[in-house]
């Protein structure tokens, strides 16, 4: 891999993590609209149904095999259900975390659960082992969410306080 892919991808994994803020913080709106955090979490997914289905066809994707999707484990079809779960928490905590504060300790549960599948090599992923400077980095992580989250409880309550 050439470096100017290697930093398009970097680029990428970027963008898909800038979108997740803004897909929360809209949602939570949508979720207050609607009188649910659960009801702005099915519009979330059905418009994501309706936006992907077209891609599809203009892609001319041919059909999944029947036979795999027979045949697959049932954990491989887990990933919708995390969906739900993530969305639905995020429309639940973004209002009183704020989004920094939401985004950093997702980004630490995020963190931790990746080092775990990497270390283990869970569902198919390339063993990579738990380092010395991986877990120094994830410590590193677990500070930064700290001081973004309590970094601004504590400014609020010196304001409050003076």
């Amino acid at each position: 891999m050439t470096t100017l892919q290697w930093a398009g991808l970097l680029a990428l994994a970027v963008i898909a993590g800038a979108v997740v803020p803004f897909q929360s913080a809209i949602n939570a709106n949508l979720g207050r609209g609607l009188g649910h955090p659960l009801w702005a979490t099915l519009a979330s997914l059905l418009v994501s149904m309706m936006v992907l289905l077209p891609v599809i066809v203009a892609l001319r994707l041919p059909l999944p095999s029947l036979t795999f999707i027979v045949k697959a484990p049932l954990w491989m079809w887990a990933g919708g259900a995390f969906g739900v779960c993530f969305i639905a928490l995020a429309l639940m905590l973004l209002p009183k975390l704020g989004a920094s504060g939401f985004i950093a300790l997702a980004l630490a549960g995020q963190m931790l659960a990746s080092l775990l599948l990497d270390h283990f090599g869970m569902f198919g992923l390339v063993e990579r082992q738990l380092t010395t400077p991986r877990v120094l980095g994830a410590l590193l992580l677990m500070g930064g969410v700290a001081l973004i989250q309590f970094g601004n409880t504590s400014a609020r309550a010196l304001a409050t306080a003076s």
